[in-house]
């Protein structure tokens, strides 16, 4: 297979030859072979595996993203990704910045939709006026 590794910004790592992928969504772990079927899968926080025949295992800490496998190509597009062989070390990454961010995020959308709603609602008293 084919796999492109997409940040906002840039090309994070671009590998032919890999054999298999692991990820992870909000409901649990999947595998990629190269024969599995075309597929689109959102990622959760977590810790994505492939192996390449050159470097053996690669582990890759990302955030959120898509998984979109086409052919022989996977793409996976995500907001943030590290790179380690420490698993310990990505694990902590992921909790401590990548879910953080997420629970942040949460923050800020609730505080952002009571504004709103205020906004709303004191434009709709003008115009009732």
């Amino acid at each position: 297979m084919n796999l492109k590794v997409l940040l906002p910004f840039q090309i994070f790592a671009q590998e032919t030859g890999v054999s298999r992928i692991v990820a992870q969504t909000r409901e649990g772990s999947f595998g990629l072979l190269p024969h599995r079927r075309d597929c689109v899968a959102a990622l959760a926080p977590g810790i994505l595996i492939y192996q390449i025949a050159s470097a053996g295992e690669v582990y890759l800490a990302i955030d959120e993203g898509v998984l979109i496998k086409t052919g022989a190509d996977v793409i996976v597009s995500v907001r943030n990704v590290v790179s380690g062989t420490d698993l310990g070390k990505l694990h902590d990454v992921v909790e401590k910045q990548f879910l953080k961010l997420n629970e942040q995020q949460q923050s800020v959308r609730s505080v952002m939709e009571k504004m709103e709603s205020n906004f709303i609602r004191r434009l709709a008293g003008f115009h009732h006026e």
